[in-house]
């Protein structure tokens, strides 16, 4: 099966540029669900003063967004470390009524991921950090494994980050999280420096389906595409099928050229029960939001004829 079969591009890409909010930079690596009967999500927005924030936003089709102007705001534990200040790259993980939000953010000491927790995307509660420092990407699974919530996570340093391997975690409350597990490792030509979870991963009749970043080095910089794996349905730590060529790679202009070029981010991905068809979001060249789509059988089977 040829790469482009798996994962077509919309062809009004890209769906979200900085025009969306006024003041911005760039609007990239974000996050969407569906919410009763549109879809929600909370974004990264950098401002053209050099800030990034999270904003929340709704949509009735999933392309055209409605998003705030004013950065998301949280009450809860410390609200002021959270999004107050610097923060990006958010997830969101949908459990019963509660939409779930981790984000990596910056207190004194380094780069941590921060938790918290909405029912209608403009209310927002911080729950504690995930992750102390040092951490960049994080992402709960949309359901309790073996009795207890679950994350996948990404330790790092405070520059940016030329190592990284994805580890598993879980927490009993949300609050405390120990027994970390090694996941997967950075390792191969493409995702040989670092690697990292993308969307919250989805269930399906193998396991738990995941939609990570790679990146090569190269001598002009760091490349940023997709890749899939398959993890065990109750040992998510192990991993069943890994591909070993990318899903998705920079190639159109909008994922060559911006603001940091030749990156692919995968942020999201809602599957459609009814039509077995997938829509990933995913920040291009770290500047605008692009959206593509595949069949599930068709991933499915790309990763497990392509695997490591």
């Amino acid at each position: 099966m040829a790469n482009e079969t798996v994962f077509t591009r919309y062809a009004g890409n890209p769906i979200i540029t900085s025009r969306a909010v006024p003041g911005s930079n760039s609007i990239f690596n974000s996050a969407v669900v569906p919410f009763r009967d549109r879809f929600a999500g909370v974004f990264r927005v950098d401002t053209q003063a050099g800030n990034s924030e999270i904003h929340a936003g709704f949509s009735r089709d999933g392309i055209s967004w409605d998003i705030n102007p004013g950065r998301v705001t949280m009450t809860g534990w410390l609200p002021d470390s959270g999004t107050s200040g610097f923060g990006y790259d958010p997830r969101v993980t949908q459990m019963g009524r509660d939409y779930y939000v981790t984000w990596c953010y910056y207190p004194a000491a380094g780069p941590c991921i921060g938790l918290g927790v909405t029912r209608d995307f403009k209310r927002f509660r911080q729950i504690c950090p995930v992750m102390l420092p040092y951490n960049r990407n994080a992402v709960l699974f949309p359901r309790k494994i073996r009795g207890k919530f679950a994350t996948l996570h990404r330790p790092s340093d405070k520059g940016h980050t030329p190592f990284g391997d994805i580890y598993y975690a879980e927490s009993p409350d949300l609050i405390h999280w120990g027994n970390h597990r090694a996941v997967m490792q950075a390792t191969g030509y493409w995702q040989g420096t670092k690697i990292g979870a993308g969307p919250a991963p989805i269930e399906i009749a193998d396991g738990w389906l995941l939609i990570y970043h790679g990146v090569r080095q190269t001598c002009s910089g760091m490349v940023y595409c997709a890749f899939g794996a398959i993890l065990d349905r109750e040992r998510p730590w192990k991993v069943k099928y890994r591909t070993a060529p990318y899903l998705l790679a920079p190639t159109e202009l909008y994922e060559i050229a911006g603001d940091v070029p030749n990156v692919v981010f995968p942020n999201a991905a809602i599957l459609d029960e009814k039509t077995g068809e997938l829509a990933m979001y995913y920040g291009a060249a770290d500047t605008v939001v692009g959206l593509a789509h595949a069949r599930l059988r068709d991933l499915v089977s790309f990763i497990k004829k392509n695997s490591m």
